[in-house]
C-alpha cells in the first residue's frame, strides 16, 4: 500500500514511511491510494473472531509488504491482552435499538489507548529494523497524551514530549500523564488551548531542520496509523449487530475528528454505515459545518467535556480531500483560507455530499448534565461528559427505529468526576488504578504558548 498527501506536494510513501513521518512535508495529511475493501464473505466470517482477530484483519491491507499477516495478528493479541475486559470493546444495550460501545478498557481508561496501545508496537518494529530512534511530539485535550505515553513510556529507542493546555484538563487526565515516572517521558503545560498546542506541534514538523534534528514522529491522529487502528472498532461492533447483512449508524463524540474518519474508512472497506452522527459540545465548529457548508473557528470555550475542546479538527482536512474528489489542489486552497482567514466554505456539491453522510448535533454544559442525568435515572448507567454529548445526538437524529445506533463511550467516567458529579450529586467509583495516580508526585514544566520556547526545552532535554 502507498500513501499520498491531501496537498499534492509531498511525496509519495509506503506505510513504514508515514508511520514515521505523520505529518506530511507539505503540511498535509496521508491517505492511501485506495481504500481496500472486505467483501460481505469476509465481514460474516469476522462475526466470530476475537477483538485482536478483527483488528489484524482490518489493518492487513494497509501494511500489505511490510508486516505478515501471522506477525500482524501476533502484535494485535499483545496489544489488546492488556485490556481488562475479554471483549476489549463491550457493547451495552441502552433502548431498544440503542447500544453503547464502551472503549475505554485499556489503561488509560479511554478510547485513545485502542490505537495507541499498538502505535508504541508498530514503532518499535520500525525502529529496530532501521537502528533509530525517534522523538514523539505530541498535543492532547486530555486523553491522547496519557494514552500515548502509557503506550511508549520505557520504550529505548524514543522520547516522548506531550503539550497539554494548562488548567484546561481534568485533574485525572493531567496526573495519568504527570505521574508516570519514565526517563524518557516529558510533559510541558503550555498557556494556551488544545489548537494552541496543536498548532505548535504542526509548526515543529513543518520547521524542517528542527524535524530533522529530533527525528520527529507523531502520535496524534495526523499519523495515519491511528486513524486506521481507530477503524478496527467499528468493524467489530457492526459485525456483533448482523452485517454485512444489517446496516448501523454511528453516534460519534468528535473534537479532532479521527474517530469520525476512522468510520469513513470503515464505511469505503465496505461496512454497511447508514449514518455518521457528529456529535459536538458547545465547541461546535463540525456542527457549524454540516448545517451551513462553512468551516470558521470562533475560539475555544472550556466545557465539562474538555477533550472536545476544539476548534481547528485536523482529521476534518482528510474528510475535505474525499469530498471534493481528492482533489489536492483545492484542499490545499481551503487550508490556505483557513490559516490566512479564519475559515472557509466549501461549495454546494461537497456540502451536499457531507449531509449524506453525516447528521450533527450539539449539547452544552446543561444540556451535558441533563443527558447525564437523564440516561443515570432511566437505565442505572453513568455516562462520561463526551459520551453524553453522543448519546443525546443519537436520540436526536431521527433515523429509522429498525437501524441500531451505536454510541462510542468514549472514557470511563471516573476520569471526570467533577462533571459527573454537578449532574447526579455524587461522585462515580473510582477504579482502583484511577485512585493511585492521586497520591503520586506529579513531573511536568509549564511554558508559555511560544514556538521557539517549545523547541528550546525539547532540544535542552534531547542533548
Amino acid at each position: 500500500m502507498r500513501y499520498l498527501s491531501t496537498r499534492g506536494q509531498a511525496p509519495v510513501l509506503d506505510f513504514e514511511d508515514v508511520l514515521l513521518t505523520g505529518l506530511a512535508s507539505d503540511g498535509g495529511l496521508y491517505l492511501p491510494e485506495s481504500w481496500p475493501q472486505l467483501d460481505a464473505d469476509t465481514l460474516r466470517a469476522m462475526q466470530g473472531m476475537s477483538y485482536a482477530q478483527i483488528a489484524a484483519k482490518v489493518m492487513e491491507p494497509f501494511v500489505e509488504g511490510w508486516i505478515s499477516p501471522d506477525e500482524l495478528l501476533a502484535m494485535t493479541q499483545e496489544t489488546y491482552a492488556v485490556f481488562d475486559h475479554q471483549a476489549v470493546v463491550p457493547m451495552v444495550q441502552t433502548g431498544d435499538n440503542d447500544w453503547l460501545l464502551e472503549l475505554f478498557h485499556g489503561p488509560t481508561f479511554a478510547f485513545k489507548d485502542l490505537a495507541l496501545q499498538l502505535l508504541g508496537r508498530l514503532f518499535d518494529r520500525a525502529l529496530d529494523r532501521r537502528g533509530e530512534r525517534i522523538t514523539i511530539v505530541g498535543a492532547t485535550s486530555g486523553d491522547t497524551g496519557s494514552a500515548a505515553i502509557a503506550g511508549c513510556a520505557g520504550r529505548a529507542n524514543m522520547d516522548v514530549y506531550i503539550l497539554f493546555p494548562h488548567g484546561r484538563v481534568s485533574e485525572v487526565q493531567r496526573r495519568q500523564m504527570t505521574t508516570v515516572d519514565a526517563g524518557n517521558v516529558h510533559c510541558i503545560a503550555l498557556d494556551g488551548t488544545f489548537d494552541d498546542c496543536q498548532a505548535l506541534v504542526k509548526a515543529m514538523f513543518n520547521d524542517v531542520a528542527f524535524r530533522k534534528r529530533i527525528s520527529m514522529a507523531a502520535v496524534n491522529s495526523i499519523n495515519w496509523a491511528r486513524v486506521m487502528a481507530q477503524s478496527a472498532y467499528y468493524v467489530a461492533s457492526a459485525v456483533r449487530l448482523g452485517a454485512p447483512d444489517r446496516s448501523v449508524a454511528y453516534s460519534v463524540p468528535s473534537a479532532n475528528f479521527g474517530a469520525a474518519f476512522a468510520g469513513y474508512v470503515a464505511l469505503q472497506m465496505g461496512l454497511p454505515i447508514e449514518k455518521f452522527i457528529v456529535a459536538t459540545n458547545a465547541n461546535d465548529i463540525l456542527h457549524r459545518f454540516l448545517e451551513t457548508g462553512g468551516y470558521r473557528t470562533t475560539g475555544v470555550q472550556p466545557t465539562l467535556s474538555p477533550s472536545m475542546d476544539i476548534q481547528v479538527s485536523s482529521n476534518f482536512e482528510r474528510l475535505l480531500f474525499e469530498l471534493h474528489g481528492r482533489d489536492a489542489d483545492a484542499n490545499a486552497r481551503l487550508m490556505a483560507r483557513l490559516s490566512q482567514s479564519g475559515g472557509f466554505e466549501v461549495d454546494a456539491s461537497a456540502h451536499k455530499t457531507a449531509q449524506s453522510l453525516m447528521a450533527s448535533h450539539r449539547l452544552d454544559d446543561d444540556g451535558i448534565r441533563a443527558e447525564i442525568a437523564r440516561m443515570h435515572g432511566q437505565t442505572g448507567y453513568i455516562l462520561d461528559p463526551h459520551t453524553a454529548c453522543g448519546t443525546a445526538a443519537a436520540r436526536s437524529a431521527g433515523l429509522d427505529p429498525a437501524i441500531p445506533v451505536i454510541t462510542h463511550g468514549q472514557a470511563h467516567p471516573a476520569k471526570f468526576p467533577d462533571a459527573v458529579a454537578s449532574a447526579l450529586g455524587k461522585k462515580p467509583a473510582v477504579p482502583a488504578a484511577l485512585a493511585a495516580i492521586m497520591e503520586k508526585p506529579e513531573r511536568a514544566i509549564r511554558l508559555p504558548n511560544e514556538l521557539a520556547a517549545v523547541q528550546a526545552f525539547i532540544l535542552g532535554e534531547s542533548n
